[in-house]
């Protein structure tokens, strides 16, 4: 596509021996991109196995199929004055804006949309918090959920303020080669002008490569959002095995080879394992690919080949982690057992009313109290209330208090 677009524009600059291609041939060769066969994939990779290049597999693949168009007036201006990487640094940024538009960025969308739909249902369910593994103050288990969806609306935020930068300067970043033949032309802002028509930015001072900077901008901040989810993941593995939320169970799966009872959050566990295979690639890929040795080596052409695998282990965990969330259930019941059990979380509260009329040391009353290793009831706490010396309206005030509304403010 890029060398076909390269040609398609140079030639409309009506250089000398290089005139406007014909406006019918520009759509045939258009539509050879488009339609682009496995069998014309074969036809590059044969040139490419006796001249051992890719790129000029490539361009020589291009020339035939001038020929074959009654164009071969055109063919030496195939990759007229460019170097592998003008085509490889475009090219590559290109898939990878295509992919974040067309797949990655629309499949985040719908898991961000369902998160919010499982919020906006669990909104008003109480459910014990636990900070440090600990009973803490309680929580609406759909603020949980807005925890994630905010989360990830601020990291997608982020990640769509990167632009998707392309080298296009020839050899070495400054047009020698098309200066040299063509002097009178303004390259630079030609090459600014065909990069911004693929959709792309162009960096302006570059070496023989792009420097990448973007581009492990783009791989840092997938990862990021790539972290929330293993967050997620984990959190949801862990209200599985706490009980608070059970699995749909399909009648033919199996959970073990051995324990016939078991099902386990294996879409959860799946996302985890993908989701961290993919951020160790894009470190790598963040931290290797903006450092070349002067004006160019090798080594970021061994690393972008590999783009596209840490994209396909994402995905395949977005899937999972959509499959998880569609089989799990809220098990209401228990949720709210628990938070009944663990009265000794309104202590703060306790302490925080005490504290606003001025009552001597109350967060250390409620820590003696709520700290002897054996678990408060209602009655233990109705007792500590009777005994304190506040006025009537205090002590109504703080038996009224349960732990089930005091989960703070909803959304």
């Amino acid at each position: 596509k890029v060398e076909v677009e390269y040609l398609i524009q140079l030639s409309a600059l009506n250089l000398k021996n290089c005139p406007p291609l014909p406006e019918m041939s520009t759509e045939k060769l258009r539509l050879l991109v488009e339609n682009f066969t496995h069998e014309q994939a074969e036809e590059v990779k044969s040139i490419e196995k006796t001249i051992n290049h890719d790129v000029k597999a490539v361009e020589y693949f291009l020339k035939q199929q001038l020929e074959n168009l009654d164009l071969g007036a055109w063919m030496e201006f195939v990759h007229f004055g460019l170097t592998s990487q003008d085509i490889n640094n475009t090219a590559i940024p290109l898939s990878l804006h295509d992919c974040y538009l067309a797949l990655i960025r629309p499949t985040i969308n719908g898991l961000v949309n369902r998160l919010k739909s499982i919020a906006e249902t669990w909104k008003d369910i109480p459910m014990l918090a636990r900070t440090h593994g600990q009973p803490a103050t309680p929580v609406r288990l759909g603020k949980e959920m807005m925890v994630f969806v905010e989360r990830l609306e601020v990291q997608l935020s982020l990640l769509d303020s990167v632009p998707f930068k392309a080298k296009f300067g020839g050899a070495t970043g400054g047009f020698n080669a098309h200066l040299i033949a063509y002097p009178s032309v303004d390259w630079v802002q030609f090459g600014n002008r065909f990069v911004e028509n693929l959709g792309l930015q162009r960096s302006r001072f570059t070496t023989q490569i792009e420097h990448y900077d973007c581009m492990a901008a783009f791989f840092d901040g997938l990862s990021r959002i790539h972290t929330i989810l293993i967050d997620l993941c984990r959190d949801v593995w862990q209200y599985i095995s706490l009980d608070y939320f059970k699995q749909k169970i399909n009648a033919g799966e199996v959970g073990s080879s051995a324990m016939p009872h078991k099902v386990n959050p294996i879409d959860f566990e799946n996302a985890e394992g993908n989701l961290g295979i993919a951020n160790a690639l894009f470190h790598h890929f963040s931290t290797k690919l903006p450092i070349s040795r002067l004006q160019r080596d090798l080594s970021d052409s061994t690393v972008l080949r590999n783009v596209g695998v840490p994209l396909g282990h994402c995905l395949v965990a977005f899937q999972s982690i959509n499959k998880g969330l569609n089989k799990i259930e809220v098990n209401e019941a228990w949720i709210r057992a628990d938070l009944a059990d663990h009265v000794e979380v309104l202590s703060e509260a306790i302490q925080t009313i005490l504290r606003r009329e001025g009552y001597p040391k109350p967060y250390e009353a409620l820590k003696n109290l709520s700290r002897k290793g054996e678990r408060l009831s209602m009655s233990d706490l109705s007792q500590f209330i009777d005994q304190l010396e506040v006025r009537y309206e205090i002590k109504h005030e703080l038996h009224t208090l349960r732990v089930e509304n005091y989960i703070g403010v909803g959304f």
